[in-house]
């Protein structure tokens, strides 16, 4: 026994021994795959597993490590668990083999029969091109895996270093994205193959850095300074979700239930044109200092993010006036889409801020599809059967108040400021159509045209009076009426015809 516990101790000690790594890592500015799980669970609460395993191919006997590149196991993140791995970028550069694709695929199993959350820290360069297909196959096990899992639990990936090829897919297939400036990259092919194969030139941060993916085309859902901010947004992402799809999100009271909102007369201009920031409405409603926003740099003419109205966790979207007057486009209605979906996953209410002129005009957006994308929104909604409630500060015109208003969609509560203007669209063009024979006669004519126009159906009464709106309240209880709306809505259940499942226009 003597023996035998002594070379069992002699490969724990191999594998505790991140001396090579944490050089090479910390050169770049970057932490060890160890140090990122430390960092991120409990103290003392991980359990490792697969420890021993290695790599299988012959070819590559000479560089067989234990562990194969990757760390896989278990633990807590505020004393709730979650199944983890995380990349070894030095060993192989923490390429993608048969038995480091085969780990990951164990703790994703794992992560779906116990119902937990499941994380990846990944640095990887890619697939292992020695191990040829059998690094490919067992790829396409993990993103089997991701997309079994969809919906069941949430799925998280910090991309904490290079993430090419074969290895960007898989956080492609999850939930949430996490990226660092300066040390996080994406891509399908470097740099150098873009140069041998079109020529163009072009540097990895231009290429798939955090930037790039976090404001152009909204791959990323969040970007840190650095690996500990990142780890800690992650940790705080996790408070606002459930386990799994079978339980709620944790419930914390913090605030006052019936606080007033007496700002929001002063944040939100009773002047449509003028604008202001949605987010400062957004601090005043719900519980103080609970708002995370996601995706904040992408589409900044929405706002979606998790918050908590006395101490339940919701999800919001709101139009954000400062940018393309709130308008939704298609990069906006790809992220209204995708958030709503999920949040209906996951049995947590959404909120609707509206303040919208409707969709965004013009041949650019038309000829790439705004009507596909715009659908994504009412198809997300529609099928969405978590309480959904709207607020119209302002303006609800057209297809946009359809999208985010209409109870007819499928709105259980709709609630509207005495500001409110909902319409097919707003006083000047709706006159403009309406009596473009008679103002083609007395152009001077508009003006008192417009005042009628907007005092006939630019207010919320017109529609409180048809039903499609249940309440008109003032600013200032703006909280108090929407913790209402939430409290009788929490038990609500709804019933689909059954079916496979639907086609979303993608």
């Amino acid at each position: 026994m003597g023996e035998k516990l002594k070379e069992f101790l002699g490969k724990a000690k191999e594998l505790q021994n991140d001396r090579q790594a944490a050089e090479l890592q910390h050169k770049k500015g970057k932490l060890t795959a160890r140090e990122r799980l430390n960092y991120l669970l409990d103290a003392g609460s991980f359990v490792e597993l697969d420890a021993f395993a290695e790599l299988q191919s012959k070819e590559l006997e000479a560089k067989k490590r234990i562990g194969d590149g990757v760390i896989t196991g278990y633990g807590t993140i505020g004393k709730r668990p979650v199944y983890v791995y995380a990349q070894d970028f030095s060993f192989m550069g923490g390429s993608m083999g048969e038995t480091h694709n085969n780990k990951i695929s164990h703790v994703m199993e794992l992560a779906l029969k116990t119902g937990c959350p499941y994380i990846g820290l990944l640095d990887s360069g890619g697939a292992r091109i020695q191990e040829g297909v059998s690094a490919l196959d067992t790829g396409g096990r993990i993103f089997q895996l991701n997309t079994l899992m969809s919906g069941i639990v949430p799925q998280i990936s910090a991309i904490l270093g290079p993430c090419a090829g074969i290895a960007v897919y898989s956080p492609a297939l999850t939930d949430f994205i996490f990226m660092v400036k300066k040390t996080s990259y994406m891509f399908i092919t470097g740099p150098d193959v873009i140069k041998t194969v079109t020529g163009e030139t072009i540097d990895f941060e231009s290429l798939g850095g955090a930037k790039v993916h976090n404001e152009k085309n909204g791959i990323a859902h969040f970007m840190a300074d650095n690996e500990k901010e990142c780890l800690e947004t992650i940790k705080a992402l996790l408070s606002y979700l459930p386990q799994n799809n079978l339980e709620n999100s944790p419930y914390y009271a913090s605030d006052n239930k019936t606080r007033e909102t007496k700002k929001l007369e002063t944040i939100v201009p009773e002047d449509p044109k003028k604008t202001y920031d949605i987010k400062d409405a957004i601090a005043e409603v719900f519980d103080k200092r609970s708002f995370l926003e996601v995706q904040s740099l992408f589409a900044g003419n929405i706002v979606i993010g998790f918050a908590r109205l006395n101490g339940n966790v919701v999800g919001i979207v709101a139009n954000q006036p400062k940018v393309l007057a709130g308008c939704l486009d298609i990069n906006s209605s790809d992220k209204i889409s995708r958030f709503v979906r999920f949040c209906d996953c996951f049995n947590i209410p959404l909120i609707n801020f509206v303040d919208v002129t409707g969709y965004l005009p013009g041949a650019e957006q038309e000829h790439n599809g705004i009507i596909r994308h715009g659908a994504k929104v009412l198809y997300a909604y529609s099928e969405a059967t978590v309480p959904k409630i709207s607020l119209v500060l302002r303006k609800a015109y057209g297809g946009a108040y359809i999208a985010l208003v209409s109870k007819d969609m499928g709105f259980d509560k709709v609630v509207a400021w005495p500001t409110a203007e909902i319409a097919v669209m707003g006083a000047e063009q709706a006159v403009s159509i309406i009596n473009k024979d008679e103002l083609s006669k007395n152009p001077k004519a508009k003006a008192e045209l417009v005042k009628q126009y907007s005092e006939k159906y630019l207010n919320p009464y017109a529609a409180a009076k048809l039903g499609k709106i249940d309440m008109i309240i003032e600013p200032k209880n703006t909280r108090i009426a929407l913790i209402r709306c939430l409290e009788m809505l929490l038990s609500k259940r709804e019933k689909r015809p059954a079916k496979k499942h639907g086609n979303m226009p993608l």
